[in-house]
């Protein structure tokens, strides 16, 4: 069995076998050329560079500057600032300078603290080699003076980028440190206070001071509601109506009234001893008289009273006001004594409800005492980190200021250039031919296989399998290219004949289908990422397995973007269904075609390529066919339009119970196809598993077999399937 890798190769270089060769050939051109060119005599000059320090240091930041300075790399040397003006300057190429420039940095920059301390090993070793002993020299010279003043630019760039920087944040760290003070200043206003209080005890004697005013009223009105009970209970009247009796008792004009009234009472009744009857104009008189003066008696009650009898319930008739105005003065004063005690009741009862607001309040404020030391604690804290801070940036800008007449470069020439003759033994024509024919095949094989590689697409089934199985996705089946029926073109290799040998494939595919699903089960979206993955073959040929095994089985084309391809099938479509889809779609028994060669099963050729296909998809009357297919039909398998092209499958996906994903090699992107997976895993789409198709499967056919009516066994050998 061929490893997946050589078969990747192999695919790869059937490609670009053309690209490969040219690389091959151009590799061993280069090689030929360089074997035949004579050799010339060349010059290395030496030099070296060490690391300096200033003079005199007084600042930390102009140490630190020059430690880094030291610990310059090689790619930093060899940097177009430096080449560049130095080609330029002794006219040579800058990318032929750079490769005659070698660099040795000293062990200790290698390796770190590890290194050596000596002198030696401190060295910067540079060597150029030029043909010119004189222009090798020179070169080396320049190039030594541009590392030199490039050390002390970097490090004067450092410096002011510290600078730069500290000025740049200084604004906004006094800022911060502002509003951190101001928020302190702020809440020492406002909570200040009651943490002094808290603190120096004042706050709690207050509260103690409550409850002591508080005990002192409630035995005040202790005492004074018992002298209220007493007084009540001689009286024999509540505190209003005590209040009511005395003021109708006190009244003038009450009294003088009651006078008048007995009177006249007195007078009526010795007319009605007399023998005086009601109509006897004296007793009239007198009857009127009284009448008058009850009525000015209840008026007069109202008037003293006041509020229209609000203070205490006022009698609605004379006898009542009578009684109610005949207190005598010991009596009188015993009520204006209970009216004064219910007043003072009521206002030291004001006055307890008032302390107890005032404890809660006191009592509260003490409870939030620790947190508002807390907060205060926080606050000063902040304040504390952020003067710290702007201590420090203003610390480090004086020490950056004082360094910058500190900074000079890290390095200086330590050895001067020496140019000794340097020379290398000839390979040999043969040799340098082998070489190049070498490097030839590898450079070919390794473009083939990068642009391979590049392509991102699954080159055998391996790669598709393993990608499913990373991502525990069952496996249906492995499909085999399958031949094209040649009697017509544009048809699709269908097996109808119940003889081939190519549909067991198919039926391991519905019998893992079924296995992998549930009873309920039956309408089966068919899926791929992109065309040309055989996605409509796939669902016709599964439709015939299924029809085989005895499943009433349906076929609907739901990619409305693309025409039917009903014909493999030889079924003829409706080609009116395109005028007015969802007319075409509103009757299941309208719009379902039998296919002839195959026994229980059935077709919806699509009507496509229509406008607004999501609008169809998304319809009721699309709704209303799935469920009645649904109810009608055993197994109903949907072919969709490409995931990759349109969202179409996934508005027709509500209606399915799983999907199937189809990948071909050479065929299906590997990203597309993961994403694909993954989406529909994460959104619970019902992803049912992957299939393989157009598989490097090997298929033995028996002489006799047919595999399709009027195609020869020979042609069906042979032929290359064509696949939607």
């Amino acid at each position: 069995m061929t490893p997946p890798i050589v078969k990747r190769y192999l695919i790869a270089f059937d490609k670009y076998k053309w690209i490969g060769l040219a690389g091959f050939g151009l590799v061993v051109i280069g090689s030929t050329v360089v074997a035949v060119q004579p050799e010339s005599p060349s010059y290395v000059a030496s030099g070296a560079l060490s690391y300096s320090r200033p003079p005199v240091s007084f600042s930390l930041t102009g140490t630190q500057i020059q430690q880094e300075g030291q610990e310059l790399s090689e790619d930093i040397l060899r940097s177009e600032s430096i080449i560049e003006p130095v080609a330029a300057k002794e006219n040579i190429n800058p990318v032929k300078l750079n490769q005659n420039l070698v660099i040795e940095l000293p062990q200790k920059a290698k390796a770190g603290t590890g290194g050596d301390s000596s002198p030696a090993s401190t060295l910067i070793q540079i060597k150029y080699q030029d043909k010119d002993s004189k222009r090798a020299r020179e070169t080396l010279q320049e190039l030594m003076l541009a590392m030199q003043k490039l050390s002390a630019d970097i490090n004067t760039k450092r410096l002011k980028l510290i600078i730069q920087k500290i000025n740049d944040r200084l604004p906004q760290v006094k800022q911060e440190l502002e509003k951190a003070e101001q928020a302190l200043e702020h809440y020492d206003r406002k909570e200040r206070p009651a943490i002094l209080a808290a603190e120096n005890g004042s706050l709690l004697n207050a509260v103690t001071t409550s409850e002591v005013e508080q005990r002192q009223i409630r035995l005040t009105l202790t005492g004074i509601t018992a002298q209220i009970h007493s007084l009540q209970e001689k009286l024999g009247l509540s505190t209003n109506q005590a209040y009511v009796s005395s003021a109708l008792s006190a009244d003038p004009i009450l009294i003088n009234l009651r006078s008048q009234i007995y009177q006249t009472e007195g007078q009526i009744a010795l007319l009605k001893k007399r023998g005086a009857k009601p109509e006897y104009p004296e007793r009239d008189q007198l009857q009127r008289n009284l009448d008058v003066f009850n009525q000015q008696l209840q008026q007069r009650a109202v008037e003293v009273v006041g509020g229209g009898g609000k203070a205490a319930p006022l009698a609605s008739n004379v006898t009542g006001i009578r009684n109610q105005s005949s207190l005598d003065p010991a009596r009188q004063q015993l009520a204006n004594q209970l009216v004064a005690l219910q007043t003072q009741q009521e206002t030291l009862q004001k006055q307890l409800v008032d302390l107890e607001k005032e404890d809660a309040r006191l009592r509260q404020d003490y409870s939030q005492v620790p947190n508002k030391q807390l907060q205060r604690s926080r606050l000063e804290q902040q304040v504390l980190l952020k003067r710290t801070i702007f201590d420090q940036m203003q610390a480090k800008l004086t020490d950056a200021r004082t360094a910058e007449a500190e900074t000079v470069s890290s390095l200086s020439i330590a050895r001067v250039p020496l140019v000794i003759v340097a020379g290398r033994p000839p390979l040999g024509v043969p040799l340098t031919l082998g070489v190049g024919v070498l490097l030839g095949l590898l450079v070919g094989g390794g473009v083939i296989f990068l642009l391979g590689s590049l392509e991102g697409s699954f080159k055998t089934k391996e790669d598709i399998r393993n990608s499913l199985k990373q991502r525990e996705v069952p496996l249906l089946g492995e499909l085999p290219l399958l031949p094209v029926d040649n009697l017509f073109p544009g048809a699709l290799p269908v097996l109808l004949s119940a003889d081939s040998l190519y549909l067991e494939f198919y039926e391991k595919f519905r019998s893992n289908l079924r296995r992998i699903g549930t009873r309920s089960l039956k309408v089966v979206m068919i899926a791929s990422t992109s065309s040309s993955e055989g996605k409509t073959t796939t669902a016709y040929n599964l439709g015939i397995a299924c029809a085989r095994a005895g499943k009433r089985t349906l076929i609907i084309e739901t990619d409305l973007r693309s025409p039917s391809y009903s014909s493999s099938l030889r079924v003829t479509p409706d080609l009116d269904a395109t005028v007015e889809p969802l007319r075409y779609y509103a009757s299941l028994s309208d719009c379902v075609r039998l296919v002839p060669d195959v026994e229980n099963l059935y077709i919806i050729p699509s009507p496509g390529p229509v406008r607004q296909s999501a609008a169809v998809l998304e319809s009721s009357e699309m709704r209303r066919l799935i469920e009645d297919a649904r109810e009608r039909f055993d197994i109903v398998i949907l072919d969709t339009h490409p995931l990759g092209l349109s969202n179409d499958a996934l508005l027709i996906q509500p209606y399915s119970d799983g999907i199937v994903l189809l990948a071909r090699p050479n065929y299906t992107q590997e990203n597309v196809f993961v994403e694909a997976i993954d989406q529909m895993v994460e959104a619970e789409l019902g992803l049912l598993g992957g299939v393989i198709n157009c598989a490097d499967i090997t298929v033995s056919l028996a002489p006799s077999v047919v595999d399709l009516p009027g195609s020869p066994p020979e042609e069906q050998l042979s032929a290359r399937a064509r696949r939607n």
